[in-house]
Protein backbone atom coordinates (compact mmCIF):
# COMPACT_ATOMS: atom_id res chain seq x y z
CA UNK A 1 0.00 0.00 0.00
CA UNK A 2 1.54 3.30 -1.18
CA UNK A 3 0.60 6.35 1.34
CA UNK A 4 0.22 9.66 -0.71
CA UNK A 5 0.02 11.65 1.62
CA UNK A 6 -3.66 12.67 0.41
CA UNK A 7 -4.82 13.25 4.35
CA UNK A 8 -3.07 15.79 6.29
CA UNK A 9 -4.15 16.32 9.85
CA UNK A 10 -4.08 19.90 10.89
CA UNK A 11 -3.15 20.35 14.51
CA UNK A 12 -5.88 22.48 15.78
CA UNK A 13 -4.40 24.68 19.29
CA UNK A 14 -5.73 23.24 21.97
CA UNK A 15 -8.42 24.21 24.11
CA UNK A 16 -8.33 24.98 27.45
CA UNK A 17 -11.75 24.57 29.21
CA UNK A 18 -12.14 25.68 32.79
CA UNK A 19 -15.07 24.55 34.85
CA UNK A 20 -16.79 25.84 38.11
CA UNK A 21 -20.03 27.20 39.35
CA UNK A 22 -21.47 30.59 40.71
CA UNK A 23 -23.30 29.56 44.32
CA UNK A 24 -25.70 31.08 46.20
CA UNK A 25 -25.56 30.13 49.67
CA UNK A 26 -28.74 30.62 52.26
CA UNK A 27 -29.69 28.55 55.44
CA UNK A 28 -26.53 26.22 54.97
CA UNK A 29 -27.53 25.04 51.62
CA UNK A 30 -26.33 26.04 48.32
CA UNK A 31 -27.55 26.49 45.07
CA UNK A 32 -25.31 26.50 41.96
CA UNK A 33 -24.93 27.03 38.36
CA UNK A 34 -22.60 25.19 36.81
CA UNK A 35 -20.43 26.32 33.69
CA UNK A 36 -17.61 25.74 31.72
CA UNK A 37 -15.39 28.28 29.82
CA UNK A 38 -13.65 28.36 26.87
CA UNK A 39 -11.90 30.71 24.90
CA UNK A 40 -14.06 33.17 24.71
CA UNK A 41 -17.61 30.84 25.47
CA UNK A 42 -19.59 30.51 28.64
CA UNK A 43 -21.25 27.38 29.14
CA UNK A 44 -24.21 27.57 30.89
CA UNK A 45 -24.96 24.06 31.78
CA UNK A 46 -27.09 23.35 34.93
CA UNK A 47 -28.93 25.10 37.54
CA UNK A 48 -29.29 23.35 40.89
CA UNK A 49 -31.52 24.66 43.83
CA UNK A 50 -32.50 23.10 46.90
CA UNK A 51 -35.82 22.01 47.27
CA UNK A 52 -35.77 23.86 50.78
CA UNK A 53 -34.64 27.34 48.94
CA UNK A 54 -37.28 26.76 45.98
CA UNK A 55 -39.03 29.61 45.06
CA UNK A 56 -36.78 31.90 45.82
CA UNK A 57 -35.84 33.53 42.82
CA UNK A 58 -32.26 32.01 43.57
CA UNK A 59 -32.32 30.17 40.05
CA UNK A 60 -32.96 33.88 38.37
CA UNK A 61 -30.41 35.51 40.28
CA UNK A 62 -28.11 32.49 39.72
CA UNK A 63 -28.69 33.29 35.91
CA UNK A 64 -28.43 36.90 35.93
CA UNK A 65 -25.21 37.01 37.43
CA UNK A 66 -24.05 34.42 34.69
CA UNK A 67 -24.88 36.81 31.93
CA UNK A 68 -23.52 39.87 33.65
CA UNK A 69 -20.39 38.12 34.36
CA UNK A 70 -20.27 37.50 30.37
CA UNK A 71 -21.15 40.75 29.62
CA UNK A 72 -18.71 42.40 31.73
CA UNK A 73 -16.05 39.83 30.12
CA UNK A 74 -16.97 39.96 26.16
CA UNK A 75 -17.86 36.56 26.19
CA UNK A 76 -20.74 34.75 24.48
CA UNK A 77 -22.80 32.16 25.77
CA UNK A 78 -23.66 28.79 25.05
CA UNK A 79 -26.79 28.17 26.98
CA UNK A 80 -27.60 24.67 28.12
CA UNK A 81 -29.53 24.83 30.98
CA UNK A 82 -33.63 25.14 30.74
CA UNK A 83 -33.80 27.49 33.89
CA UNK A 84 -31.56 30.09 32.12
CA UNK A 85 -33.24 29.85 28.68
CA UNK A 86 -36.47 30.68 30.43
CA UNK A 87 -34.59 33.61 31.79
CA UNK A 88 -33.04 34.63 28.53
CA UNK A 89 -36.83 34.07 27.11
CA UNK A 90 -38.03 36.58 29.72
CA UNK A 91 -35.54 39.18 29.75
CA UNK A 92 -34.10 39.87 25.72
CA UNK A 93 -31.81 42.25 27.23
CA UNK A 94 -29.60 39.09 27.10
CA UNK A 95 -29.96 37.93 24.20
CA UNK A 96 -27.14 39.46 22.20
CA UNK A 97 -25.06 37.05 24.22
CA UNK A 98 -26.31 34.32 23.03
CA UNK A 99 -24.67 32.24 20.14
CA UNK A 100 -26.79 31.23 16.97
Amino acid sequence: MVAWGIFRHKHLPQQKVTTGRFEIERNGEVAYLEYSLSENVLGLIHTEVPENLRGMGLASSLAETALHWARENNLKVDIICPSVQAYVSKNPQYSDLVMH
